[in-house]
């Protein structure tokens, strides 16, 4: 098949059932909001969905990519809701470690070039 992805069939199957549900929004959702994290392996790895790109990406939550991948989210404004997304996580999953991830992207910075710019 020419242009295989290297996203998984669940991924793409993810992302065309938010696509086909909110084909009058514009914006892929899950129960009616965008999720930016589907949560993978008790919080090893996630699916981050960009809206900016398109693209949902499988990454190590402990990787540079994935820390990579949440600033340019942060930096389109998205920074808000997912440390909304973090704390929701980290609340039904407290075992999981999300609240130690969104300390190692704060600790990163990953979050400051959207607060400069509030």
């Amino acid at each position: 098949m020419a242009g295989k992805s290297n996203t998984s069939k669940t991924a793409r199957a993810s992302v065309r059932a938010g696509q086909a549900s909110s084909a009058s929004g514009g914006a892929l959702s899950v129960l009616g909001e965008f999720k930016y994290l589907i949560p993978l392996n008790h919080g090893k790895n996630a699916y981050v969905r960009n809206l900016v790109t398109g693209r949902t990406e499988r990454l190590r939550t402990d990787s540079e990519a994935f820390v990579e991948e949440i600033r340019k989210l942060a930096a389109a404004g998205h920074g808000p809701k997912i440390r909304a997304e973090f704390a929701a996580l980290a609340a039904a999953h407290p075992a999981d470690g999300w609240d130690i991830t969104e300390k190692r992207l704060v600790d990163a910075g990953v979050f400051e070039a959207q607060a400069a710019g509030a």
